[in-house]
């Protein structure tokens, strides 16, 4: 008798698998390391050292201080992350099927991961914003703090208050798919764009992200860019490694119950 061929799966679960479990892999590492993102950006804000910022949120505001934000963390892998991973596997799926099954080179693989990036940092740009504020939000004097609830209404203040546009703020800045050296200096304006605030007069302190880094280059020199690096670098190989177990720890599951 003929072996029977093995049909590959179709339908809706087909195509938003990779979604979900890109999700669902990045969702979980951010639970680990949210407390480490803190840090960063704190130190990014200005705050000090890490053995510094630590002692100081302990002393301050409590082992709660190193979550705050989390609701917005969640959300932005649950729409960052979501549409990186799930965007990478459809296009390599793609780039390997128009490539006749054959391994992809190098170039082919970077041009996919580059793409995905581009499109999760538009997707996930909302999010990325409302967690930096949450974030901030301490380290502002009581009269400017925004004092946001979660990451929805976070999301909904900015754009009731500033414009649905608002939304985007910093997302030309966003290198989250570059290596930690060449991708701090995006971070670093990045947050510096998301967390200003109009002064009295209602203005600004920069017109933009070309703006921002051009006044930081202008005090503090390049190295500035690179403030809280160590921490950065603890933080992101960290949160890259354990998504991907994550996520193979899920695929894993999925084969054992015929998903």
């Amino acid at each position: 008798m003929a072996e029977e061929k093995k049909v590959a799966p179709t339908g809706v679960w087909t195509a938003v698998k990779p979604f979900v479990n890109g999700g669902a892999s990045g969702m979980l590492a951010t639970c680990v390391i949210q407390p480490i993102d803190m840090i960063k950006v704190r130190i990014q804000l200005g705050q000090g050292s890490a053995v510094s910022v630590t002692k100081n949120m302990l002393k301050n505001d409590g082992i709660g201080a190193f979550y705050k934000g989390l609701s917005a963390g969640l959300l932005r892998q649950a729409t960052y992350t979501t549409a990186r991973l799930g965007s990478f596997k459809m296009l390599t799926a793609k780039a390997i099927e128009a490539n006749d099954g054959k391994p992809l080179p190098l170039y082919q693989k970077a041009l996919c991961g580059l793409t995905a990036g581009a499109i999760g940092a538009c997707v996930g740009s909302p999010a990325d914003l409302a967690l930096i504020r949450m974030q901030a939000d301490n380290t502002l004097p009581l009269a400017q703090r925004r004092n946001y609830t979660n990451a929805f209404h976070a999301l909904y203040r900015i754009s009731a208050d500033e414009g649905v546009l608002a939304l985007w703020k910093g997302a030309s800045a966003v290198s989250g798919f570059c290596a930690a050296a060449c991708s701090l200096p995006f971070d670093f304006v990045k947050t510096q764009i998301q967390k200003m605030q109009p002064d009295a007069q209602g203005k600004y302190p920069y017109t933009g992200s070309l703006d921002c880094a051009m006044q930081t280059l202008k005090s503090g020199g390049p190295l500035k860019f690179y403030t809280g690096f160590p921490v950065y670098c603890v933080r992101i190989a960290p949160h890259v490694m354990m998504t991907w177990i994550f996520l193979n720890q899920i695929t894993k599951f999925q084969k054992t119950i015929g998903l």
